[in-house]
């Protein structure tokens, strides 16, 4: 259909303005047949959005839900009809577990072709219901101002997630008379005068307070607000899985990060606290160690537990007070809670058992982790971006690095195998001057190191931390734990990483002995670059050995 009127344009122009109005500034993804209209619309706002052409949909995925992760702005993916939508699932699951904003586009067959099973042809409704907060279709480009603004906000709302939506091909060709709306705003549940007033009295009358904090839509002031009230009031906090960087970790208030492997002195504070307000924390698998560590349905602790989805309260737990507010909103005002405490000896126990539970363990293997780790702290800028994807690795860094409001921490809570390096690329992409780091293990590298093109190509380079102990270490793990040995499938034979390196325009060290770390992460961090650690694959966990 051709332009006529002034106002005159196509969807795909219309799509893409509509995007700029809500303020996306890049696009991750893989070019497609079935979205060239928005391609070509795209060619003309090159100045207000910026196309980064991936490798796979997977890695575009997980770059736009790092984006998301790490803005609060709904990161944006395109990828095409049937595979690549597919492909690109991937990142959709990491976002909705990980409650990060994140729109993912899809170019799809033309209205004309439904149900046929045409070329590439999938009911994306039924695919990607489970994964996703919602998933539509645009099929009259008039709509196409409406429900983009619907899709922003739902992706921000509440608990963010994702949203999926499919674009038809023959739709995007079309023209529409309709006009760019402003951008959105969020409404943010606030707790009443009565909520602060009974979590203000429940600390008063406890002998043992903890505070949990995690999940996402927060922001810096709420992070600050966190530390201030916890530092004034002296209450010991708990981080959850992946979110070490709501707390400043120097702080004598934060005691961990309630991941894999917790200590047995954080085991210890939970079990004897007899009050613990949860602030915007689901009750997930890896927080409660299998639910394990509240009794079901009504936990033995008094917990009052906040929320900005109140779909999330009581959903496992049946906790004392139940109470929906934006997290950022309720440590705003619990800082005006006059609080006279009698904690120093809890704080004190609470803090001595997490600065134990670091003591930095002997390897048999001549790479030491928590060395590297502790390296780290003193070599990494005060505002480094650490990103990681799933594996054993990732536990020495979480456990070692010290992050703040600063040093932000960028990990799939999904458990997602390869989102760490497609997701240090987009924080590249959204801060190219600041120093970001990958760890990586030689498995999860692998699965996304295609993405290495990506990096090259825009000139993204973070640096790229790999764990090589020859085996998908985790699996390993638990394969001896449950059938000693029997090693069967685990094992990797992996490339050179050197010549991997070298192809895509990396700098490439190799560390075999933990004193040749620092040396080699001073020669790549300025200009990005992979570092290959020899790790000995006993050497699986901190203070954990195979065998």
């Amino acid at each position: 259909m051709k332009k006529t009127g002034i106002n005159m344009q196509t969807a795909a122009e219309l799509l893409v303005k509509c995007l700029i109005a809500q303020k996306s500034d890049v696009i991750y993804g893989v070019p497609g047949e079935s979205y060239l209209s928005v391609l070509d619309a795209l060619y003309d706002q090159k100045d207000a959005i910026n196309f980064i052409t991936t490798r796979h949909e997977g890695g575009a995925a997980f770059m736009a839900e790092a984006y998301g992760k790490f803005t609060g702005q709904p990161g944006i993916c395109f990828v095409t009809r049937g595979p690549g939508a597919t492909n690109a699932s991937i990142g959709v699951h990491t976002a909705m577990q990980d409650s990060s904003p994140m729109i993912l586009f899809i170019g799809q067959i033309g209205r004309d072709m439904r149900e046929r099973e045409a070329f590439q042809e999938i009911d994306y409704r039924a695919f990607f219901g489970p994964i996703a907060k919602w998933v539509t279709e645009i099929d009259d480009p008039d709509r196409i101002p409406e429900i983009i603004a619907r899709a922003y906000c739902t992706a921000m709302s509440g608990r963010p997630g994702p949203v999926v939506i499919a674009l038809p091909e023959d739709m995007l060709r079309e023209v529409t008379e309709k006009t760019v709306p402003p951008a959105i705003s969020i409404a943010k549940p606030s707790p009443s005068a009565q909520d602060i007033e009974t979590i203000q009295s429940a600390l008063q009358n406890a002998k043992r307070p903890l505070i949990m904090v995690g999940g996402g839509g927060w922001d810096r002031q709420g992070r600050l607000d966190l530390q201030q009230f916890a530092e004034s009031a002296k209450i010991p906090v708990i981080c959850g899985f992946r979110n070490q960087d709501l707390m400043d970790n120097s702080s004598a208030q934060y005691i961990g990060d309630a991941s894999f492997g917790k200590s047995d002195a954080m085991k210890t504070c939970i079990a004897q606290s007899d009050l613990i307000l949860v602030i915007n924390q689901r009750f997930g698998e890896v927080v409660t160690d299998g639910w394990e560590l509240f009794d079901l349905p009504t936990p033995t602790q008094k917990i009052i537990h906040t929320h900005i989805s109140p779909d999330e309260l009581g959903k496992v737990y049946q906790c004392d007070t139940h109470i929906n507010s934006c997290p950022n909103i309720l440590v705003s005002q619990l800082l005006y809670c006059n609080i006279n405490c009698q904690w120093a000896e809890w704080m004190n126990e609470c803090r001595t058992g997490y600065h134990d539970a670091r003591q930095l363990p002997e390897t048999i293997g001549a790479v030491n982790p928590a060395q590297i780790c502790d390296a780290l702290n003193g070599l990494l800028d005060n505002d480094a971006i650490i990103t990681n994807g799933a594996g054993n690795f990732a536990i020495w860094h979480s456990k070692y690095l010290n992050f703040n409001h600063n040093r932000r921490l960028i990990a799939p809570q999904s458990g997602a195998m390869g989102a760490g390096f497609p997701s240090a690329i987009a924080m590249k992409s959204i801060h190219p001057k600041r120093q970001v780091i990958c760890f990586a293990g030689d498995g999860d590298f692998q699965m996304t190191c295609n993405e290495l093109g990506t990096a090259m190509q825009n000139d993204l380079k973070p640096v790229v931390i790999i764990f090589n102990n020859g085996s998908y270490g985790t699996i390993r793990m638990h394969q001896e734990g449950k059938y000693a040995n029997r090693i069967s499938g685990t094992e990797l034979q992996n490339p050179n990483f050197k010549d991997i390196s070298n192809a895509y325009g990396f700098d490439y060290q190799l560390v075999t002995k933990t004193s040749q770390f620092i040396t080699a992460f001073q020669k790549v961090s300025e200009q990005g670059g992979i570092i290959e650690l020899t790790i000995d694959i006993r050497d699986i966990a901190p203070n954990k050995r195979l065998g």
